[in-house]
């Protein structure tokens, strides 16, 4: 293994997926495609930059004529036909599991914002997928209760971590390896054909794109792989997260780019309205209210999912709807009730609208959700064909945020700080999806809270009380709720909880003078192994 160095111990069976040739098969993608990667990296600064000054986002006339094309994606797979309900979660052995059992049609093992980035949770979450994918993988939890997979447990999807995101307990040339090749790298090495033998094959989750030219990349990357490992051109399949506001305006070319391994968009609204803030962060025309305000049914959240779904269906696409996160309460039944009341709601929506699936983040949703879609699909699969010639999404649509009645509250405010913080600690103590207040969140989430501290500080902004919202101000909520969780909590649980250094963080990432791309980032810096 010339130029390869891991710095991290290798732990129990970490030797079945840390194998001399799987870490060259890595280390073979990144020499290849790392310079282009930073280079796109680059170009997403630039394009900030350009924001920043006041530049607006706008459809690609140079792509004209792949919008204005007449081509189709591949033909689904058997097994990614029928996506009425998806799961998500991390990479787990309880998780993956419980998550293959629990009746949704896929399980999006997750390495990315449910998946707090420690080497045991990367190596560990290769292992489990690994044993899964040959009916290997039991759980015993501590009551000695076993869990087992069923005889058809849900299609495997993985979603490989962003391209700005490094891995830094392996070395390729002296440098860290792109976290994205790491952990695509190692799960379709090892994979890859055990899966097509199985009559399924090697599907993904591509997260964070920001343009066509990214996803040209994640195809040349599979072209790469596949012709590798001597498997057909076509075997993977890739579901895009439209989770960025520019690529919002490169669907079609999105899609046109990976045609032949394409899987179809999903609408990743949480990180969406992350991306929203932080790309127009200067703009005055983009300050938004309280997270809790902006639903799936302001405008320009509506634009967003409806040009989505037009979009996948004109090419032959699945189209899939957001996360549903609410997370049920076993105490508290009037907290179920609303809560259930607001997903069934919302799933209604997006199956009327013509998606063809969706997610969620528990399996008690998943009878729920699952029947909300058989009701619409009736005895197809999807809705594919169902088209949405009345859609007509402009570039104003796209970036009109006025939110009516919008407001920030105190308690905006408070909630932002308070979760924030709250799953930074435990980000930092390895769990990337925590559940706060019957919610699940995760990095994406922790984002538009601390991204909508960092605007509102910058614009200005007040409360509907009045009160001007500063360093000062935040800093003074920050000692309340930390003091809150000390006293809740106890000291000596408080202190080995991380709380302190998940404040620090977080006033890093959210009340720097220049905005922190990612809260990841630095925080990564400081995660414990």
């Amino acid at each position: 293994m010339t130029g390869i160095t891991t710095l991290e111990p290798i732990g129990e069976r970490y030797d079945e997926i840390l194998t001399d040739e799987a870490l060259d098969f890595v280390a073979g993608l990144h020499r290849r495609f790392d310079a282009r990667r930073r280079e796109l990296l680059a170009a997403r600064a630039s394009r900030q930059t350009a924001l920043d000054a006041g530049a607006d986002l706008r459809f690609l006339p140079a792509t004209a004529e792949i919008r204005y094309g007449d081509w189709r994606v591949a033909r689904a797979p058997v097994d990614l036909v029928d996506r009425r309900c998806e799961i998500t979660g991390p990479t787990d052995r309880k998780m993956v599991v419980n998550a293959l059992n629990s009746g949704a049609r896929v399980f999006m093992a997750d390495f990315e914002d449910s998946n707090s980035p420690t080497w045991h949770n990367m190596v560990d979450g290769q292992i489990n997928l690994y044993d899964a994918i040959r009916r290997q993988i039991d759980f015993a939890n501590d009551a000695g209760k076993v869990y087992t997979l069923t005889a058809e447990p849900a299609t495997l999807m993985v979603r490989p971590r962003g391209w700005h995101l490094d891995e830094r307990h392996v070395l390729v040339d002296g440098e860290p390896v792109s976290a994205s090749l790491f952990d695509f790298g190692l799960y379709f090495f090892h994979n890859a054909r055990v899966l097509l033998d199985e009559g399924s094959g090697p599907y993904f989750y591509l997260p964070k794109l920001e343009s066509h030219l990214e996803a040209r990349l994640w195809n040349d990357v599979f072209v790469r792989a596949q012709d590798q490992i001597g498997i057909e051109t076509g075997s993977i399949r890739a579901t895009v997260l439209i989770e960025t506001i520019p690529a919002a305006f490169e669907m079609e070319e999105i899609l046109y780019e990976l045609r032949h391994h394409s899987a179809g968009l999903n609408a990743g609204r949480w990180d969406y309205i992350f991306s929203v803030i932080k790309k127009f962060r200067t703009h005055d025309n983009a300050i938004l209210p309280d997270r809790g305000q902006i639903g799936m049914t302001v405008p320009f959240m509506r634009s967003y999912s409806e040009l989505l779904i037009k979009t996948c269906h004109k090419r032959g696409a699945h189209a899939m709807g957001g996360m549903a996160a609410f997370i049920p309460s076993r105490r508290d039944e009037e907290i179920n009730k609303n809560a259930f009341a607001k997903v069934t709601e919302d799933k209604t929506r997006e199956a009327a609208d013509g998606c063809d699936g969706t997610w969620v983040a528990h399996p008690d949703l998943v009878p729920l959700v699952t029947g909300i879609f058989d009701g619409v699909l009736g005895d197809s699969a999807n809705q594919v064909t169902k088209q949405r010639p009345e859609v007509s999404v402009t570039a104003s649509d796209l970036t009109r945020f006025d939110v009516e009645g919008g407001e920030i509250t105190e308690g905006g405010v408070r909630q932002n700080v308070d979760v924030a913080i709250q799953y930074l600690a435990s980000w930092l103590r390895g769990t990337g999806a925590a559940a706060i207040y019957n919610l699940m969140e995760d990095a994406a989430t922790a984002e538009i809270s601390r991204s909508q501290i960092w605007q509102w500080i910058h614009a200005g902004s007040r409360t509907t009380d009045g009160t001007m919202i500063t360093p000062q101000y935040i800093s003074k909520i920050a000692d309340e709720e930390t003091d809150r969780l000390r006293s809740e909590l106890g000291h000596s649980v408080y202190d080995d909880a991380h709380f302190d250094e998940a404040r620090a963080v977080f006033e890093e990432v959210a009340l720097a003078d220049n905005f922190p791309a990612f809260l990841t980032v630095p925080a990564y810096e400081i995660l414990e192994n």
